[in-house]
């Protein structure tokens, strides 16, 4: 062979070592690196791609209680391909599953893989058809599991909780809130079955596991809750009002204990509910709180060291001019302390403190105490209230506001401004989550008590803690609040309806208590909030109303918190429902 043959012959040869090297490459990238994609697309070509849902994550109490869980359903699927006897299979379906028996018949004798017969069919139908199914000898019925959102408390703490939409998603309360930890991630697999119904395996590598969603545990304890609803519903019942709502919080850490409120619904049955049932009125409804707020301005006074508890102040025995207009008090005094001025709830006392402290320094204290932005509690909805610029007050609002007129405020609001003088003057962030946990329990997000910012010093809310204390005491406006062994501080509130068109509705009032126990060592903050209650002879105040409602919640609490009584004094836990006492606003 010449050198002319033997160049032509390598020259081949590296052409050939080169096609072949390319296409060995290539052919290893097919099958190593390209390997689950081609696998993945022929997969999607000649098999059924499964969603596998997630499971979403429960809700619980405090202390692990169910509140919201998953309900397992599922939906019958027929295989047309591997049903034999169609009139037998059909007559068994139609019985269990409650359908016509010529459309099953229909359906499955169609050569579709995948008939689906009925969606969200209870877990016990299942397991009898299954049974029957099997007992006849009989194949090609698949069922597929889609859990269902399940409410055991039902109506109780619904607001709270919330439900889900007909996609799945929380729309509302805490489902809403903390979607994106409850609801996981689905995941997915392809299944391809021969014609015996046996799974093909060749596609059980290409799926992606389900992630489960998280646990969220509230700060809410049942029993406490439990409590609350059922005294709201006798209440609700015996007082029929437009609206009743309460919350109660712990004052040093700003947790929620309950939260309620009536009218409401079963979140299981939340589309046959009405849209006003459905309202969380504890953090959206927004009203003028009447002389609940008249802690507000008497802090205020003291905390920039204006006044002390005994000064004094001449209350124009019961009417005050100013501006054009007379302002009243419902009993006529002369001269009263500071101290007595909350005790007493005089509207002129209130208003000449704050003349006395000028009309920024009030502004500004109001919101240090939270009112005219949110609370940030978290639970969807929440308004900010209602709180004027102070270039829009008018010649007479220094004289109204004190007495929580002019003003909107939600019973959320008002509760955590009674907790900042409980807990000695810090604004806590209200938290109705307490952690997120994942499937092995482990806690993997905890909510620690914060604090907001400082409103009041503590020598500040130690004395409108004692003037409150007096509130519930014989001389003062809420006697019916007390519990007895438990020394309670609050404060009474009672306002004129607001009407939407403008002005007040005449004979139309909303009332409320707000307040706290023990008083010297504060356990439980709470507010029970009637609208427009139907009391016979107009005996509609927040003292004859409210104040009886949370003296008995509030006994109940005591109990079950083991609060060790600080005497025998006598409580408003034996009074009526109703009393007919005396006006006390």
């Amino acid at each position: 062979m010449n050198p002319a043959m033997h160049r032509r012959a390598g020259l081949v040869g590296i052409f050939l070592a080169v096609i072949l090297s390319i296409y060995s490459a290539r052919l290893i990238h097919l099958q190593v690196a390209k390997h689950e994609e081609y696998t993945e697309r022929t997969a999607e070509i000649t098999a059924r791609k499964k969603p596998v849902p997630a499971e979403r994550g429960r809700i619980v109490d405090v202390h692990g209680e169910v509140l919201a869980d998953n309900v397992p359903i599922y939906t019958v699927v027929a295989d047309g391909t591997l049903i034999t006897d169609p009139p037998r299979m059909a007559k068994i379906v139609s019985r269990h599953l409650d359908l016509p028996l010529e459309r099953i018949e229909r359906q499955i004798t169609s050569d579709d893989p995948y008939i689906p017969l009925k969606k969200k069919v209870p877990a016990l139908t299942v397991a009898a058809l299954k049974e029957e199914v099997s007992a006849a000898g009989l194949r090609g019925l698949h069922y597929e599991r889609q859990p269902k959102r399940n409410y055991p408390n039902e109506n109780m703490l619904g607001h709270v909780v919330g439900f889900l939409n007909h996609e799945g998603r929380g729309v509302q309360g805490v489902e809403m809130m903390m979607e994106p930890y409850l609801r996981g991630e689905d995941g997915f697999v392809y299944t391809e079955r021969d014609r015996t119904g046996r799974e093909i395996v060749a596609y059980r590598g290409i799926e992606r596991p389900a992630r489960d969603g998280m646990e969220v545990r509230l700060t809410v304890d049942m029993e406490i809750q439990s409590m609350v609803e059922r005294e709201l519903a006798e209440s609700y019942k015996c007082l029929n009002p437009n609206m009743i709502a309460a919350v109660f919080v712990r004052p040093r850490t700003g947790e929620i204990l309950a939260m309620a409120t009536r009218p409401d619904f079963n979140p299981n049955d939340h589309g046959g509910a009405e849209q006003e049932a459905k309202k969380n009125r504890a953090i959206i409804e927004m009203f003028e709180p009447g002389s609940t707020f008249k802690i507000v301005v008497i802090a205020a006074a003291l905390n920039e060291r204006a006044v002390t508890p005994e000064s004094e102040f001449f209350c124009e025995n019961g009417r005050f001019a100013y501006a054009g207009k007379t302002l009243k008090d419902v009993h006529g005094y002369g001269t009263l302390s500071v101290h007595d001025v909350l005790v007493k709830s005089s509207n002129i006392g209130c208003a000449k403190i704050a003349m006395h402290i000028g009309a920024d320094t009030f502004h500004e204290y109001i919101r240090r105490f939270g009112f005219g932005e949110r609370t940030n509690i978290g639970l969807p909805g929440e308004i900010p209230g209602l709180v004027r610029p102070r270039h829009r007050w008018t010649g007479l609002s220094i004289t109204r506001v004190p007495m929580g007129h002019e003003i909107a405020v939600t019973p959320l609001q008002i509760v955590m401004a009674m907790s900042a003088i409980a807990n000695g003057g810090n604004m806590m962030l209200p938290q109705v989550v307490h952690s997120v946990r994942d499937g092995q329990g482990n806690e993997v997000m905890g909510f620690r008590p914060q604090v907001v910012r400082r409103v009041v010093s503590e020598e500040t809310a130690a004395a409108v803690g004692a003037a409150l204390r007096d509130v519930v005491g014989p001389r003062g406006t809420a006697p019916q609040a007390a519990i007895r062994g438990f020394p309670v501080a609050g404060k009474t509130g009672t306002a004129q309806r607001v009407d939407p068109e403008g002005g007040y509705t005449p004979g139309k009032y909303v009332v409320s208590f707000a307040g706290y126990f023990p008083a010297h060592d504060p356990e439980v903050a709470g507010i029970v909030l009637v609208d427009d209650a139907r009391t016979p002879g107009g005996n509609n105040y927040g003292g004859t109303v409210a104040a009886p409602i949370f003296s008995r919640i509030g006994a109940k609490i005591a109990r079950h918190l083991d609060l060790v009584p600080e005497s025998d004094e006598p409580g408003g836990t034996t009074i009526a429902l109703v009393p007919f006492d005396s006006g006390l606003n």
